[in-house]
């Protein structure tokens, strides 16, 4: 790998399975090409680069962000559901959530 090459990463992940895809490029390359360079497109035809969000470790960009070097472009789905709605729901429902996720009995 020579100064003008950069390794980066493109990653997505579905419930039951995850791709990280390790990609050569050109030093200056954006979010968005290293997505087309990675070929995950072709592999996941359901992503939609104008409907899923993107980030770079966990923080949210736009696809015209240059990259740097070990950089790891992750590619989000849509929420099945929304959190705060299910919180709400919870509540309402009168049911407490332990530690960790999940429902928990109630004490007396």
């Amino acid at each position: 790998m020579n100064s003008s090459e950069i390794m980066v990463e493109v990653a997505y992940a579905l419930p039951h399975e995850q791709l990280i895809v390790p990609v050569k490029v050109k030093a200056g390359i954006t979010a968005e090409q290293a997505i087309q360079s990675s070929g995950i497109l072709s592999k996941y035809p359901e992503i939609d680069l104008a409907v899923n969000k993107i980030g770079i470790f966990g923080k949210l960009t736009k696809l015209d962000v240059p990259l740097r070097h070990l950089d790891r472009v992750e590619i989000y789905r849509p929420l099945i559901a929304d959190p705060k709605e299910v919180r709400k729901q919870r509540a309402a429902d009168g049911k407490v959530m332990k530690k960790g996720g999940g429902d928990a009995a109630l004490e007396d």
